[in-house]
């Protein structure tokens, strides 16, 4: 290989992380999520299918049990409550709940399980959003969050799920 195919290549390689695109050529983003006292609690990598955006969780230093996990309509993370993550993201107006049939936002998900060691890993894919252009776009004005949340979230109550407090929360960027 000559040197230019050489920095060709690195240039390629050095865009791509610049602009969140996997080797695949999937868009990406990720989030590195903090509890209200900075300490990190884990990390959430979004990688843009042709199913939605494949949301990959992996959280430390929790509780056992369920925790809600949700994305936010705002991207800010201000501790120690988080509520500057603002609600739900919900671009088109529904209920909250994975199980009402008037909903669910589109940052609504499953529950992450966290082991007795404290950790705990969620695979799932969000057919709600998108790391692309358009309404539910991840990346609209002012960003979005993921949070996660002191309880499971019982997919039914409007507009949180009963699902506590904010314990932990990322902004998503990429």
């Amino acid at each position: 290989m000559n040197s230019n195919s050489l920095l060709s290549g690195f240039a390629i390689l050095f865009l791509s992380a610049a602009v969140g695109v996997s080797p695949d050529g999937a868009a990406t983003a990720k989030a590195d999520l903090a509890d209200s006292q900075g300490k990190k609690v884990g990390t959430a990598e979004l990688t843009q299918t042709t199913d939605g955006v494949e949301i990959t969780l992996t959280v430390s230093g929790l509780t056992p049990g369920q925790h809600a996990f949700h994305i936010h309509n705002v991207g800010k993370c201000d501790a120690p409550d988080f509520k500057s993550a603002g609600a739900h993201f919900n671009p088109y107006n529904k209920k909250h709940g994975l199980k009402k049939p008037d909903g669910p936002h589109a940052g609504d998900m499953e529950n992450i399980e966290v082991g007795p060691d404290g950790t705990g890993k969620a695979e799932i894919v969000n057919k709600q959003v998108t790391l692309a252009d358009g309404p539910n776009s991840l990346f609209h004005e002012g960003g979005t969050a993921i949070v996660i949340h002191a309880s499971p979230d019982d997919n039914v109550c409007d507009p949180a799920g009963n699902a506590g407090a904010r314990i932990g929360c990322g902004v998503i960027a990429n």
